[in-house]
């Protein structure tokens, strides 16, 4: 069985920073591409960052040069450090990633950790 386990999140004022954590556990063949997606009251889900194993990056308009994401392939990590922050980037923020487990490819979500900004 394998899950996505967030860490991270609260309350923060405009202009802080906050890092958000997502831990793969289980039997884990292959993580392929691991991401950060969020969803604001009223609004979809969107992509905020993703990477790739091989450590390329992706990241929407709205956050390049305030968020930065990372791995860590030992302990099956990807980090969301951001910056900056704004009280737009208020949402709910999941983990994405796309993981091989024996023979099995498929994607998985974390449950969710909640990032508000004051202003």
């Amino acid at each position: 069985q394998v899950q996505l386990v967030e860490s991270g999140g609260g309350l923060v004022q405009d202009g802080g920073s906050l890092r958000v954590s997502c831990a793969a556990l289980g039997i884990i063949s292959r993580l392929n591409v691991m991401g950060w997606y969020r969803q604001a009251p009223g609004k979809q889900r969107e992509l905020v960052a993703d990477i790739t194993s091989g450590g390329s990056t992706n990241y929407v308009e709205s956050v390049k040069g305030r968020f930065t994401i990372s791995r860590d392939s030992a302990k099956n990590t990807v980090y969301l450090q951001m910056n900056s922050l704004k009280p737009e980037d208020t949402a709910v923020y999941y983990c994405n990633a796309d993981i091989t487990s024996g023979w099995v490819r498929r994607d998985y979500w974390g449950q969710g950790t909640q990032v508000t900004v004051s202003s």
